[in-house]
């Protein structure tokens, strides 16, 4: 399937993105919006992003390739 693209940084990043999408869709009261947060919260947790490998990004480390 797809390598690991996404770094600890990364995956902190999403986490907390996802958790403040959420939290605001409670305050608000429009729970259907927390819907977006899957997306950040599904990257993180599976370490990768697919438009990363699209366009050749990672954030995991140096790149070996030359």
């Amino acid at each position: 399937m797809f390598k690991t693209n996404l770094g600890d940084a990364d995956r902190v990043i999403r986490l907390a993105l996802a958790a403040m999408i959420i939290g605001i869709s409670v305050i608000f009261g429009h729970p259907a919006f927390a819907l977006i947060a899957l997306v950040p919260l599904v990257t993180a947790f599976a370490g990768t992003c697919p438009l990363y490998s699209v366009i050749g990004l990672h954030t995991n480390g140096p790149s070996h390739t030359h």
